[in-house]
């Protein structure tokens, strides 16, 4: 039994305890299949609605919170405090680099699914804004903690040329197929869904991209990565603090199994 103590969502009860990647409150004896990591910043211009929305209530145990003064010390933070099944709860994607950092040390081979309406694949020289948030992917893949070929990019569709480029020519898998081969070999997956993957009619998020994915077809494919991998982790990202988004949010997540 973990001495990791969380905050119970349901009596408010700091007595929460890790038991294997499951949580059980000792006051009122509700079980959890996830530690919530509320991450409190986004790294970029005008994002406070996003960091915002870091704070948005969930049911599961609050675990963690983070909210460190640079991008480094946040993902240090992170991998250093991840529960043992995390679900972060981001200021803007850069919250995944630490999860999944955190994750690849406790696993031989991890995958990482990553959904989002935008290629999070930009570098400090290829960005047009020079916002970290576009740069996270890119961060993980060339920092080496996930392969090429165990990541997938499903439901982007406003990609900057650089990351067309860098799509092309290091062979990452793009679209809902490639979710299979992201999966094959690993044994364990972080998720990292962006509301924004989601068509604007489904949830009120920050940068909103028309032609997304519709929330039952998201679900299905959450639910078909459940089925063939040990969800590791899920991080939340890119919603607005807006009473629209509990329900998408909850449905992500049950989908998951969470």
């Amino acid at each position: 039994m973990s001495s990791l103590r969380a905050t119970c969502p349901d009596c408010r009860t700091h007595t929460a305890v890790a038991i294997g990647p499951d949580y059980q409150c000792h006051s009122c004896g509700r079980e959890f299949s996830a530690g919530l990591v509320r991450v409190l910043r986004a790294w970029g211009t005008g994002g406070e609605g996003m960091a915002a929305a870091a704070r948005f209530e969930l049911p599961f145990p609050e675990a963690t919170v983070v909210a460190e003064s640079s991008l480094e010390a946040q993902s240090l933070a992170l991998a250093a405090g991840l529960p043992a099944r995390p679900l972060v709860l981001g200021g803007c994607c850069c919250s995944h680099v630490g999860a999944v950092e955190g994750l690849d040390a406790r696993y031989d081979r991890l995958a990482l699914v990553w959904l989002d309406a935008h290629g999070d694949l930009n570098t400090p020289e290829s960005s047009p804004s020079g916002n970290a948030w576009g740069m996270p992917l890119r961060m993980l893949l060339d920092s080496g903690a996930v392969r090429v070929e165990d990541t997938a990019l499903v439901g982007a569709r406003n990609l900057d040329p650089p990351e067309e480029a860098f799509i092309a020519a290091s062979g990452l898998g793009v679209g809902e197929e490639a979710i299979l081969r992201a999966l094959a070999g690993t044994d364990g997956v972080y998720v990292a869904f962006d509301l924004d993957v989601l068509d604007p009619s489904e949830a009120a998020v920050f940068m909103p991209e028309p032609d997304g994915l519709r929330l039952a077809d998201a679900e299905r494919i959450l639910g078909s990565i459940a089925d063939r991998s040990h969800v590791a982790g899920v991080g939340l990202t890119g919603h607005l603090l807006d009473p629209r988004n509990t329900e998408p949010l909850v449905r992500i997540c049950r989908a998951l199994g969470l």
